[in-house]
Parts: C-alpha cells; structure tokens; sequence
C-alpha cells in the first residue's frame, strides 16, 4: 500500500488530469479549489462553484474537508461557511473513495436529492418542504446571482488588477493611456 503522501499526490494529479479547473492554494497539494459544475437536468444546471478542499495530513484515510466558496442555495449546505452536509464524506468515508468521486457522484448526488430531514440551512430545507415552487425559484435565483463562472475561480492577482482598472476609470483614463494596451 502507498504511503498518504503518494495517494494524495496521485488523486490531486488525477482530479487535475480530469475535466475539472483545480486551483492550488499555497502552491502545496493539500489545499485547493475546484470549479464545479451544477449536475445537468437539476436545479442547478448552469451554475458554478468554487468548492475548497482541504486534505488532512491522513488522507485517504482520513476525509477530506469540502466546501462551497460562492454562496449555494441548499438544505444540505450551510449558506454562511459553505460547509457540506454529506454522509459518505462527514460520518461512512472509506479510503477506497477518490477525490473524482466527491466531484463526479458526491457532490451532484447531493444536489440532485437534497435531504431537508438533515438541514445545515434551516430556511432551504424549511422552504423546500412547504413550498416547492418558492424552493426552485430561491435556488435559480442564488444560481444567477452567485453561481456565474466569472464570479468563481478568480486568484488574488486577478482581483487587484481589476480593482487597478477601476480606480483607473474612476481617475479619467482610458485604455488608450495605456503604453502597448491592445483592445480585444
């Protein structure tokens, strides 16, 4: 059997090699961000979400700790620290699992059936269970307003240079100023 060290390294590199935009944090392996895609045919179809993954220092053995970034609508997820609510992740993790499991059946099979019986968002399972209607709108409109790909995997760098080009408008220059700037 390898050692955590080696399986952590395998499954990040897997989870990389895969689909999925993986964001290191601190160039290290043991904390990262995922872009996640809402499950097709679901409520939350079209949306996107930054999920942070912290590995501990026992993984596989030990689960790793999920959570949403952008704020998700959801019984199951709790609408302040984005922590999740999930069996096979908190209570029956086994290190058989992988990391693609959490993104490719975990994570949508908790969008897909959500258990208000189980609440970490008491107002989501709440409204689920006595207006349905009002649920599914409530999630479309959190996916619109917080679920956009341009909202989830922006670095720290990113960041700064957009708040540089809006202090540049706000002072009266243009693009044009710009030495060697190239319109798109």
């Amino acid at each position: 059997m390898s050692s955590p060290s080696k399986r952590r390294e395998m499954d990040v590199m897997k989870l990389m090699m895969s689909d999925y935009n993986v964001e290191t944090i601190n160039d290290g392996l043991n904390e990262f961000n995922v872009e996640f895609h809402g499950p097709k045919e679901s409520l939350y179809e079209g949306g996107v979400w930054k999920i942070r993954v912290e590995l501990p220092d026992a993984y596989p053995y030990k689960s790793p700790s999920i959570g949403f970034v952008n704020k998700i609508f959801h019984p199951n997820v709790d609408e302040l620290s984005g922590s999740v609510c999930l069996d096979v992740i908190n209570q029956s993790w086994s290190p058989m699992f992988d990391l693609l499991n959490i993104f490719e059946a975990f994570l949508p099979q908790l969008l897909l059936y959500p258990n208000p019986s189980d609440p970490l968002n008491g107002d989501a399972a709440s409204l689920m269970m006595k207006d349905r209607h009002g649920y599914d709108q409530k999630v479309k409109e959190y996916c619109e307003r917080y679920a956009k790909r341009e909202n989830t995997m922006k670095s720290t760098t990113e960041e700064g240079s957009e708040e540089e080009e809006f202090s540049d408008q706000e002072s009266g220059m243009s693009d044009d100023d710009i030495a060697g700037h190239v319109d798109p």
